[in-house]
């Protein structure tokens, strides 16, 4: 059971077909823009969320479903002689990826430094790249 729609575009590389079940929507919005990144032994998903602190992120992996969100609200308030003037401020997101089978689930981390949240995902020994093998002829 697919719980992310696939909505459009269709991509046809494989990276895309394993995270990005979304809808695309988000480019003229709020929604930070994700990389997907596939290195050998991880992949990493990194989010442009400047102006955020650690703690306004949840994180969270449920069958196979890894969701990022923030909520975070400014309140802003001055007062000068006779007048006060009061602005507030609310954004949120919210942004899911499946993951693959080759992840190892109980690995996974975060790090967030200089607007960026980058999110690790190492592979399971078993989905690592293998070394060329010889065999010999008897």
């Amino acid at each position: 059971m697919n719980l992310v729609k696939r909505q459009k575009p269709v991509f046809t590389s494989l990276i895309d077909d394993l995270f990005l079940n979304q809808d695309w929507s988000h480019i003229n919005s709020s929604i930070p823009a994700a990389n997907i990144i596939e290195a050998d032994d991880h992949y990493d998903i990194e989010l442009a969320t400047p102006g955020k602190k650690k703690s306004d992120f949840k994180i969270e992996l449920e069958e196979g479903v890894l969701t990022i969100s923030s909520e975070t609200e400014t309140k802003y308030a001055e007062k000068e002689g006779s007048f006060s003037r009061k602005e507030f401020g609310y954004n949120a997101f919210k942004r899911s990826f499946n993951i693959p089978d080759s992840v190892s689930t109980d690995k996974i981390s975060a790090n967030y430094k200089e607007g960026i949240l980058t999110v690790s995902l190492p592979k399971k020994e078993e989905a690592l790249p293998q070394p060329k093998k010889l065999i010999s002829i008897k």
